[in-house]
């Protein structure tokens, strides 16, 4: 952490500096262009010089003035895109045991628990049960799991009434779910696990709330 902040500090201090040159550089040309108009107007009386030339002449030395706080917002700018940039890139992590995915941490159990135990499990651990939004998502997940064993997602049916719904409050979209061929197939069961049995491939599949099973919570990354 100490030396990402250094990292960050030295961005700040090296855009000061430069934000200095370039303010000593406009005072240096402003000064220059003062003192060579006030030496010409000393050794000759100029000649007539036509009205544009003159209004040209006052207006030049403000003009740099003009641009400094342009200069300004634009590097506040770059400091916040990079600050945003670095946070998300170097300072978000996922507690120890917990495999990253995308925004997202998942720990993988090794216990066996019924559904609810498994759910308020995840929540001592400030997370939730499983809930799988995409088939990315999911890929990511049985690509880390044991084909021996079957683990506990977060939705259920609580009612019996083919009414399923995500510890999370997601909405459930029936046109965007993994379950396996003939699944669901009982209104007495009403819990999920993922699973593949034996010459079949990963999917869901309703099991009774009490069996035991490995679990599976999900909680978003942390933002240090």
């Amino acid at each position: 952490m100490d030396v990402l902040r250094k990292r960050y500090q030295g961005f700040f201090e090296e855009s000061r500096r430069s934000l200095l040159n370039m303010t000593s550089e406009i005072t240096y040309a402003e000064v220059k262009f003062k003192n060579e108009s006030t030496s010409l107007g000393t050794k000759s009386e100029p000649s007539a010089a036509p009205k544009e030339k003159t209004s040209l002449h006052k207006t030049n030395p403000g003009f740099p003035k003009a641009l400094l706080p342009s200069l300004l917002i634009l590097l506040l700018l770059l400091a916040i895109s990079f600050f945003i940039a670095f946070i998300k890139k170097d300072w978000s992590c996922c507690p120890k045991n917990w495999k990253p995915f995308n925004l997202n941490c998942y720990f993988i159990s090794n216990d066996t628990r019924n559904w609810t135990e498994s759910k308020n499990n995840c929540s001592a651990m400030k997370s939730h049960l499983l809930v799988i939004n995409t088939k990315e998502e999911q890929d990511f997940i049985i690509g880390n799991l044991d084909e021996k064993s079957a683990y506990y997602v977060g939705l259920s049916d609580p009612e019996g009434n083919g009414a399923w719904q995500w510890v999370d409050q997601t909405p459930y979209n029936a046109s965007a779910t993994f379950w396996r061929p003939g699944e669901p197939n009982s209104l007495s069961e009403h819990c999920v696990i993922l699973n593949k049995p034996p010459r079949s491939s990963w999917g869901w599949n309703d099991v009774t709330c009490k069996e035991l099973h490995r679990s599976i919570c999900k909680m978003m990354k942390i933002y240090l």
